[in-house]
C-alpha cells in the first residue's frame, strides 16, 4: 500500500470535499426532475429507503476500499485482490465517471451562460413561456452551449491540475458553505409563493399506488448518482483520507447532507412549479425554466440570479472535479505519467464527449442510439446500468472477499472508534444490498421481472 499518498489536510476538508463530490447539479437539477417524472412523494419515499438501505453501506464500503488501498479506483482492487478480475469494478468506475462527466459538463456549462444572461438581460416582465422559449433556443444552438461547456471543463482542469490540497480541498472549503447559505435563502423564497402548498403536497404526500418497478429502479439509480457511488469518486477521495478519519461518521454525514440538499432542491423547485403552472414532469429542463421564474419575483432579481447561478456553477464544479479526478488519478498512477499530463489527457477526452452531448439538443438531436440522444444515452448507461452494477460488485467484493478482521480494523480505526452495527453492516453488504441492487439492475435489462410481479 502507498503509505506516502497525498491526503486531505483536515477533517473539515475531508467532509466538504466528500459533500462537494456528492452535492451538485444532481441534487438541484436531476433530483427534482426525476421526482417530477416518477410520482412525486412516492419517489421521494422510495429514494430515502434506497439511500438508507443501500447508499450508506455502499458509501462506507467505497471509503474503506479507498483508504485501505490508498490507490485510484482501479489500482485499489489490484492491491486488495492481486491477480484477479475484481479490477473490473475499478474500470467500470473510471468509465462511469468519464461518461457522467461527458453530459454533466454540458449542464454545468448551461449555468455559466445563465450567469452571463442574468447579468446582461432583465428578468422583469418575463413569463414562464418566455423562459421556456429562451431555454429551447439556447440549448438547441451550436456555439453558446459548446463554448460554455468547454469553458467549464477548463475551470475544472485548472482545479484538478492544482492538486488534492491546493485544488480540490481548497475549492470545496471556500465554495460549499456559500452554496448552502444561498440555497436555503432561495428555498425560503420559493416556499412563500402562492400555491406553494400544492407543491409541498406533491413533494411530501405520497400516493402509494404510484410505486412500481420503474420508480424503484429510478430511485436506486438516483441514490447512486446523487452520492457519486459506483463511479470511483468516493474510492478515489477515500484514498486521500488520513488514518484518523472516522469512515462511519463521514459516510453518515455525507449521506444526510446530500439527502437534505436533494429535499431542499425539491422545496426550491416544486412550489414554484405549481405557482407558475409548469408541469412537474417537464424533465431535464425543469430547473432552467423554473429557477429564473423564481428569481424574477425577487427584489433586485438580476443580482439574485447572477449570485445563484454562480453558486449553482460552483456546486457543479465540486462534482465535476471529482469526476475528473477519478480518471486523472487512474492515468497518473497506473501509467506512471505526470499529474499535469494525466489531467490534460482526461480534459481532451471528456471535451469530445461533452461537445457531442451538448449538440444532441440541436443539430445531433436526430442522431440517436437505441432511440436515445448521445446526452440521454450517457445518462441512461451510467445512472441505470453502470452505477448499480458497480455498487453491486463493490458490495459482493467487500462482503465476500475482504477479511472481516481487516474490514473491522479499518472501519474502527484499529479499535479506536466503535462500530455498534458492524454485524448488521456486514449482513446488509453481503446479502441485502447486492440482492436488491442486482434485482433492479436485472429488471432494467429485461431479464428479471420480480418487481413487475410484486407491484
Amino acid at each position: 500500500m502507498n503509505q506516502q499518498r497525498t491526503t486531505f489536510g483536515s477533517q473539515l476538508g475531508i467532509l466538504l470535499a466528500s459533500v462537494g463530490c456528492a452535492v451538485g447539479l444532481g441534487n438541484i437539477w436531476r433530483f427534482p426532475y426525476m421526482l417530477g417524472t416518477n410520482g412525486g412523494a412516492a419517489f421521494l419515499l422510495v429514494y430515502v429507503i434506497c439511500i438508507l438501505m443501500l447508499g450508506v453501506p455502499v458509501l462506507i464500503s467505497e471509503f474503506f476500499i479507498g483508504r485501505y488501498a490508498k490507490r485510484n479506483t482501479v489500482g485499489a482492487f489490484a492491491v486488495m485482490a492481486p491477480g484477479t478480475k475484481w479490477s473490473i469494478i475499478g474500470y467500470n468506475g473510471v468509465l462511469a465517471a468519464f461518461f457522467i462527466a461527458g453530459f454533466y459538463y454540458v449542464l454545468s456549462g448551461w449555468t455559466l451562460d445563465y450567469i452571463f444572461t442574468s447579468a446582461t438581460t432583465s428578468l422583469e416582465g418575463k413569463t414562464a413561456a418566455d423562459f421556456s422559449n429562451e431555454f429551447e433556443a439556447f440549448s438547441s444552438g451550436i456555439f453558446r452551449p459548446v463554448i460554455c461547456t468547454l469553458l467549464f471543463i477548463g475551470i475544472s482542469h485548472y482545479i484538478v491540475v492544482s492538486g488534492v490540497k491546493n485544488g480540490i480541498e481548497r475549492a470545496s472549503k471556500i465554495l460549499m458553505p456559500i452554496f448552502f447559505l444561498i440555497l436555503i435563502v432561495m428555498c425560503i423564497r420559493s416556499a412563500t409563493l402562492s400555491g406553494a402548498g400544492e407543491g409541498f403536497r406533491f413533494l411530501f404526500q405520497p400516493d402509494f399506488s404510484k410505486i412500481n418497478s420503474s420508480i424503484v429502479l429510478s430511485a436506486t439509480g438516483q441514490a447512486f448518482f446523487s452520492l457519486s457511488l459506483g463511479m470511483g469518486c468516493m474510492i478515489t477521495y477515500g484514498s486521500y483520507f488520513g488514518a484518523k478519519t472516522n469512515l462511519q461518521k463521514t459516510s453518515i454525514h455525507v449521506t444526510l447532507i446530500d439527502t437534505f440538499v436533494s429535499i431542499l432542491g425539491g422545496i426550491l423547485v416544486f412550489p414554484a412549479v405549481f405557482h407558475f403552472g409548469i408541469e412537474p414532469t417537464a424533465g431535464v429542463e425543469l430547473v432552467f425554466i423554473t429557477l429564473p421564474n423564481i428569481l424574477a419575483q425577487l427584489p433586485f432579481s438580476n443580482v439574485w440570479a447572477v449570485t445563484f447561478f454562480i453558486l449553482l456553477a460552483v456546486a457543479a464544479i465540486t462534482s465535476t472535479i471529482a469526476l475528473h479526478e477519478v480518471a486523472t488519478a487512474y492515468l497518473h498512477e497506473e501509467f506512471k505519467i505526470s499529474r499535469k499530463l494525466s489531467t490534460f489527457y482526461v480534459t481532451i477526452g471528456v471535451s469530445v464527449f461533452s461537445v457531442l452531448a451538448a449538440l444532441s439538443f440541436g443539430i445531433l438531436k436526430e442522431a440517436t442510439i437505441f432511440g436515445l440522444t448521445f446526452f440521454e444515452l450517457l445518462d441512461y448507461l451510467t445512472a441505470k446500468v453502470m452505477l448499480p452494477f458497480g455498487g453491486m460488485l463493490i458490495c459482493i467484493f467487500v462482503g465476500n472477499r475482504v477479511d472481516r478482521k481487516i474490514l473491522k480494523a479499518e472501519l474502527t480505526n484499529k479499535g479506536s472508534v466503535p462500530f455498534y452495527f458492524f454485524n448488521t453492516y456486514c449482513f446488509v453488504t453481503k446479502y441485502v444490498a447486492p440482492i436488491a441492487i442486482g434485482a433492479v439492475f436485472l429488471n432494467e435489462l429485461g431479464l428479471f421481472k420480480l418487481f413487475n410481479f410484486l407491484f
